[in-house]
């Protein structure tokens, strides 16, 4: 039987080619089934994947529970739910594969609390991107990055892969390549396309990404590929106007895509065009935001109920 490594290996080649898993899915993956690896090997030695049964199952799982990170925090539940996400998908591609191991649904996941949908509303939009100097290039790059982000409602993956070859600001639209590898197409606002002119009219280079990095040292071999910015940079622009605008909701990128979302429902979009506007697969994800965004239930609720008159 091949060595764990190997078959995780396997498993990675299966997702890329054949469920077409993006690039950031496959790379998590893994990471979460190298931890597990590395715990069978140290914590049981002489162990392999045809041995695993739920006893040992459980151990692993104590051991992601007390399993600290680099900052020194345990890992949140919902995170140690990811591992074994992974493991399940994994056992599940083996057993595909007639390699005897534990069956993955004997493997149950602990529900987790339900959070609650954090959203902008449009005068937190606006208080978002005012905080933003826009006096310098790089504060015209950051409000153009902020003003796309709820124009288009794009993930963070989607976002920084982005070329300005790509971009017609003429017709307002480009397209994407979301997760599972769909292609779609987004629209931009009026706003978000005069904000995206006035940052590419500062640009004097040939870079192909659409948004680059001004700290650091400039490498101009690949067309700028490593002047591009990153996840977590867009992650760390987003936090910083955040805090300057003095905003009661701990706003992320992904903050945007839900801002993005329920602005379109609040003022009367049809739930299907929002789901193919976001990416998504099933139109079960998209129906999150019906229970804040639903205009006609609200209307009957403020005509009907009794405690409204």
């Amino acid at each position: 039987m091949k060595e764990l490594p190997e078959l995780i290996d396997e498993f990675l080649e299966y997702l890329e080619i054949e469920k077409n898993c993006s690039k950031l899915t496959i790379r998590d993956y893994r990471h979460y089934l190298d931890i597990f690896n590395r715990w069978l090997s140290s914590t049981l030695p002489g162990k392999t994947i045809k041995d695993l049964d739920l006893s040992i199952v459980r151990k692993y799982r104590v051991y992601l529970s007390n399993r600290v990170d680099d900052k020194g925090l345990t890992l949140k539940r919902v995170t140690q739910n990811y591992y074994v996400i992974a493991l399940r998908s994994f056992l599940r591609f083996l057993i595909k594969n007639d390699i005897k191991t534990l069956e993955p649904s004997k493997i149950d996941l602990p529900k987790t609390e339900s959070r609650s949908l954090k959203f902008l509303d449009r005068d937190q939009i606006d208080r978002l991107v005012i905080s933003i100097d826009t006096s310098k290039p790089q504060g015209k790059r950051d409000r153009a990055i902020l003003e796309l982000l709820f124009s288009t409602g794009l993930r963070v993956s989607e976002l920084v892969s982005l070329n300005r070859d790509k971009i017609n600001l003429e017709r307002r639209e480009f397209g994407v390549i979301g997760k599972g590898g769909r292609a779609r197409l987004v629209f931009i606002s009026d706003r978000a396309a005069a904000w995206l002119k006035q940052y590419l009219d500062t640009r004097e280079d040939i870079y192909n990404p659409l948004f680059i990095r001004y700290s650091g040292k400039e490498i101009p071999e690949g067309r700028g590929e490593k002047m591009r910015l990153t996840a977590r940079s867009i992650e760390r622009i987003v936090k910083k106007y955040v805090k300057a605008a003095r905003l009661p909701v701990d706003a992320t990128v992904h903050t945007l895509r839900h801002s993005f979302a329920t602005d379109l429902l609040t003022n009367g979009a049809d739930l299907r065009s929002v789901q193919e506007m976001l990416g998504h697969k099933n139109i079960s994800t998209t129906q999150i935001y019906t229970h804040i965004t639903n205009r006609q239930l609200r209307e009957v609720h403020e005509a009907f109920h009794s405690g409204n008159k």
